[in-house]
């Protein structure tokens, strides 16, 4: 920050963050009060927030930004002075939040608080040098980025796997196709978790998809097969009301009501829902409608899946038909996959241009 008399911290200057004005917040009452809590990011700019010799952890980050920016920015983060980056993801989605909308998350590795306060947890290592920046792609400047990044300096063991996250989306998904959450991992290391955003184009239930994951050559088939997309995030039955645990999540959004909590639906409407392909609806909301949004997540926290050379992990999405057959639904579906690996990584896909991204 800079102080009232204008002199700049030098560890401010490396990173580039000047103060464009004059900061008079703390003018009458001196130095050391609080004066600059905030940043501004620049529009169609990158900004450096953490520029940092190691060895050292991260053991915690906290931003809070407003949510109609929460596609628009881009977080990124090297490893070692790598060239590309280890960690590419929207801010919102990267804590969870994929639809531009501030949810309330309590699992343990990621939590977003009232209102909007979002942390994550993941540690994440690094042995020579950390940099995190993050790009501002909206035409508008954006006035009060908040942001802290909390790391402890020491020796970093041989066998300590660096983190990643990668974000991708398909919109709509082409007919037949798995999503894919992640592919072309190489190295050796453990997926930790699977944060998802899913909008519907169909009526009716959308989650009879199996997860898998295809770990160390495995080709047509899986080593690593689920029963059903609830199933995976820790449901059952449809979910049926929204919820939030340590390792495990789920949010329509067109079910949460302002103070977080859910509209219940009776297991007979359930039911319903399953044989006649309609939407479920109650006094107030409609669930499992064309257009509705879900926000779901997985933590393998105490159930990683381990990898020694490959893998790719994939979610089909299916739905059902008239006389109760399956359908291969088209939805608009995006994806954080999060995992810790040896380096170095392959270079990710090309995230998007702004469009590609853009929540509509």
């Amino acid at each position: 920050m800079a102080d009232i008399t204008g002199v700049t911290q030098p560890e401010v200057e490396k990173i580039g963050q000047l103060p464009s004005i004059a900061q008079t917040a703390a003018s009458q009452l001196g130095q050391k009060w609080k004066v600059r809590p905030c940043i501004d990011l620049e529009a169609e700019s990158v900004t450096t927030i953490m520029d940092v010799d190691g060895p050292a952890n991260i053991n915690h980050i906290w931003i809070t930004v407003d949510n109609p920016y929460y596609r628009d920015l881009i977080l990124r983060f090297y490893w070692d002075n790598e060239e590309t980056p280890s960690v590419e993801v929207p801010v919102g989605d990267f804590f969870g939040c994929p639809f531009l909308t501030r949810l309330k998350i309590t699992a343990i590795p990621i939590n977003v608080n009232p209102s909007g306060g979002m942390n994550c947890f993941f540690p994440m290592p690094f042995r020579k040098h950390a940099k995190v920046t993050v790009e501002n792609r909206s035409p508008k400047k954006i006035n009060g980025f908040f942001y802290a990044i909390s790391y402890e300096l020491g020796e970093v063991a041989d066998d300590e796997a660096y983190f990643h996250a990668q974000f991708r989306r398909s919109n709509p998904l082409k007919y037949k196709d798995d999503y894919v959450i992640v592919d072309g991992i190489k190295g050796k290391g453990h997926y930790v978790g699977t944060q998802m955003g899913w909008q519907q184009n169909n009526q009716g239930w959308w989650g009879e998809g199996e997860i898998k994951a295809f770990i160390d050559g495995d080709s047509e088939f899986p080593t690593y097969c689920g029963t059903g997309t609830e199933d995976y995030f820790g449901g059952a039955w449809g979910f049926c009301e929204n919820f939030s645990a340590p390792f495990f999540g789920y949010q329509d959004l067109m079910m949460a009501e302002p103070d977080g909590m859910a509209v219940q639906i009776s297991r007979s409407s359930q039911y319903s829902m399953y044989q006649n392909m309609t939407p479920v609806t109650t006094n107030r909301r409609a669930t499992n409608a064309v257009g509705n949004r879900h926000s779901l997540y997985r933590y393998h926290i105490m159930d990683p899946i381990r990898f020694d050379s490959d893998l790719k992990v994939t979610m089909q999405a299916i739905g059902w038909r008239s006389e109760g057959r399956y359908l291969p639904l088209q939805d608009d579906i995006c994806s954080v996959a999060y995992w810790y690996q040896a380096e170095p990584h392959n270079p990710f896909p090309q995230l998007g241009s702004r469009d590609d991204l853009e929540v509509i």
